[in-house]
């Protein structure tokens, strides 16, 4: 680990992380409040020349300033800003007293350092041994009201990572609500920026879009009880002209997969902050004295190379120390999955004989989607009856899995625990388990109800549930899906605890709950590999991924959807847990015809695998699944190790999508093209590649031909003239060595 990671002059009351390339700074100044300096490059010395004071009109003063009409909270750039001291700012921290009054006043109460990094009771965070991480606690306190925030912040030198988190306390005699727990704040004062977010749908996940941060604040956040389809927990401010290549640019990643919000607001004197956390629209968390509130994690990481270096700073700490043994060093299988090949229809026969079709292309697994379970012939009954339906296998699961097994394939099964169907022994039994609210009829959606995961027993007898299951049979896989957004939020245990029963309270416990349900799972079948979902990637951030490393990336399998989907997705997250298969033609979503090549090419991007009936193939379409499974296994290391170059926007440029995969060391390098518009006499184009060794000469192992990486990073490459809709082509270099 770098030399003097954190480094405290507390005479001046500074704090300074560093990491390889950058540096954050902060200071308790003179009265006790906790200022942002500077996070930028790696520097020495202090930043604090750059806050400037002066009296500013209708901008008041802390009491202790006394004559000074200079120092004012609603100008000064601060670590964790608050609601009651003059800033009128989005501020990270609303706390409602116990006379009703909304007022904090936090002042800097002293602070900790240790080795290795922090952990968060109950919610997935960044892990770090002594060698590779350090940890900083901050303390702040309102002496009126007794509340203490601790701020925690854990530094990964090596990655270039800093982690932010909070810890309130109820240290008075009186209660308080938070309305609202930010995780993380960053003020910039100089500067001019654009906000990149990823929007989005059902089907049609994680849209890129970069507007520009004016006066006023612009947010992006979910009220559907997770992270959602429609806006990314993950974003990036970046310097006005930042590019793939070059400029300044600032990511961040919550680690919680409920509900959030981030939002960038350009103040009066043209200062920016950036904010995220829990959602707190209908937030209202009860501390009764004695309790402690913990918000999550948020990584947040900088560079001044630009948006690639960005994205490869978040790919390799998710991979590394935010995904967890086995599956982190374990190369993931290449599964064909039942859903779009059966859909319900479908006996334990139909299944056995996917099995042995894939087994002979050489697949890993075959997955047996929803159905197999209860009185499941639709979506409008029997979900939370997690018994085998026998009857409709013609077997038993572990009969099933035998044979599966006997194939030489492992077995996988969907579930979708969190929900409940009306028409289902469980709904019968215990209504009460469900989210409805009291004289109301609920929101359906897709026939099924919210189980209140905020409840012990329902967590408890959904593991109970599951392990009867899983202790069936030999099951290597579970797909975890979540098919609907959260309304009717009511808790009738939570209410029965004091009227606490409040829609932020109660999701942010059914994130906690869902969480301790994954992680004895996790525990009890410690070699279990499970994909998260949520109508494809309506869940996808790096909470979910710290429980389950691989996820779903969209229901929309069509390849040249996938292209956008799959584009948004790699800037905040690693290939390495993007789900990605080749489906059926015509598209069951969109209806359209690409050809199987390309379709292979694009699910490359990603885990490979399947979603059809290899019995319907032709026996051209087989031969080239092999030869895709076959190149797949071989570049498996490249592709979900190395560095990822976006060489195309494709919400920008329409005549072609190109990525690329580097090794570390820019030996190796994989080029994927895909032609997104035909056109009669076509003009040639050039891709440009990144991340190459300019000095170097790299060959192409296919055709032998050579090329000096300058011209290949500057020039670029000629794409193939080829014929026909959306085809693809892929460039296999190799660095030439000297005298070969």
């Amino acid at each position: 680990m770098t030399d003097m990671t954190i480094c405290c002059d507390e005479q001046n009351g500074l704090f300074t992380l560093h990491t390889k390339f950058t540096t954050y700074q902060m200071k308790a100044d003179r009265l006790g409040y906790l200022l942002h300096l500077y996070y930028g490059p790696r520097m020495e010395g202090s930043a604090e020349y750059l806050i400037t004071y002066a009296d500013r009109g209708f901008s008041g003063n802390p009491y202790e300033a006394g004559g000074d009409r200079t120092y004012s909270l609603d100008a000064l750039p601060q670590e964790y800003p608050f609601r009651g001291e003059g800033d009128y700012r989005s501020t990270a921290l609303i706390a409602e007293n116990a006379d009703g009054s909304v007022s904090t006043d936090l002042r800097y109460a002293g602070y900790h350092i240790r080795e290795g990094k922090y952990s968060l009771p109950g919610l997935p965070a960044m892990y770090g041994q002594a060698e590779e991480a350090e940890t900083l606690e901050i303390d702040l306190e309102d002496t009126a009201s007794g509340l203490q925030i601790t701020l925690l912040y854990g530094v990964f030198p090596e990655l270039d990572i800093i982690t932010r988190a909070v810890r309130i306390k109820n240290a008075g005699q009186q209660p308080i609500v938070l309305r609202k727990a930010g995780s993380a704040c960053l003020d910039c004062v100089p500067g001019e920026y654009d906000l990149i977010t990823f929007h989005g749908r059902h089907a049609m996940e994680r849209n890129w879009q970069r507007i520009g941060v004016e006066h006023g604040s612009y947010s992006v956040g979910s009220r559907r009880g997770t992270s959602s389809h429609q806006y990314s927990p993950f974003v990036i401010l970046a310097r006005h002209g930042a590019d793939e290549d070059a400029g300044e640019c600032w990511g961040m990643s919550f680690v919680y997969s409920g509900e959030f919000r981030a939002e960038a607001e350009k103040d009066q004197y043209g200062q920016t902050r950036l904010l995220m956390g829990i959602q707190d629209e209908a937030f209202a968390y009860p501390l009764a004295p004695g309790e402690t509130f913990t918000g999550p994690e948020v990584i947040l990481s900088y560079s001044a190379e630009g948006l690639a270096a960005l994205s490869h700073r978040f790919h390799r700490a998710i991979r590394e120390n935010l995904c967890r043994e086995p599956e982190r060093e374990t190369p993931r299988p290449v599964l064909i999955n039942s859903w779009e090949a059966a859909y319900f229809d479908f006996t334990g026969e139909t299944i056995c004989n996917i099995a042995e079709e894939a087994a002979q292309l050489g697949v890993d697994m075959v997955v047996m989607d929803d159905g197999w379970f209860g009185n499941r012939s639709s979506d409008s009954s029997g979900l939370g009856d997690w018994v085998v339906n026998e009857k409709k296998l013609g077997c038993t699961l572990g009969e099933l899995s035998e044979k599966i097994h006997e194939c030489g394939l492992e077995f996988g099964l969907w579930v979708e625990p969190e929900m409940v169907s009306e028409d289902s022994d469980l709904y019968r039994e215990h209504p009460d388990w469900a989210y409805r609210i009291p004289g109301r009829k609920p929101v359906r959606s897709r026939f099924q109800l919210v189980l209140d995961l905020s409840r012990r027993e329902v967590v408890d007898y959904l593991f109970e549930s599951l392990c009867r299951v899983l202790d069936s049979a030999q099951i290597e896989y579970i797909k975890w899906d979540m098919n609907r957004s959260i309304t009717d939020v009511y808790s009738a245990n939570s209410a029965q605890g004091g009227g606490t029963a409040n829609p932020g309270a109660v999701l942010y416990r059914y994130v906690l709950g869902l969480y301790d349900l994954l992680e004895r799972l996790r525990t009890r079948y410690p070699k279990l590999l499970i994909e998260g979902c949520s109508g494809g990637g309506g869940r996808f951030d790096a909470g979910m991924l710290y429980y389950t490393p691989l996820i779903w990336c969209s229901d929309n399998t069509d390849a040249i959807e996938r292209i956008r989907i799959q584009h948004g997705t790699s800037f905040g997250f690693p290939v390495s847990s993007v789900g990605s298969h080749v489906s059926a033609v015509p598209n069951h979503q969109t209806g359209r015809i690409v050809p199987m090549k390309t379709r292979g090419v694009v699910a490359m991007a990603g885990n490979f695998g399947y979603e059809l009936n290899p019995a319907d193939m032709t026996r051209e379409e087989k031969e080239e699944v092999r030869r895709q499974i076959r190149e797949f296994k071989e570049l498996r290391p490249l592709i979900h190790e190395g560095l990822y170059y976006r060489l195309t926007n494709p919400f920008e440029e329409r005549e072609a999508a190109a990525w690329s995969f580097v090794s570390e060391d820019r030996r190796e390098a994989l080029v994927s093209v895909v032609t997104l518009e035909t056109h009669g006499n076509p003009t040639t184009a050039y891709i440009r590649l990144k991340g190459l060794e300019k000095e170097a000469v790299y060959r192409d192992r296919e055709s032998g031909a050579c090329y000096p990486g300058a011209a290949l990073m500057t020039a670029g490459i000629p794409v193939p003239a080829m014929s026909g809709e959306y085809q693809a082509w892929q460039l296999r270099l190799e660095k030439v060595e000297s005298g070969s």
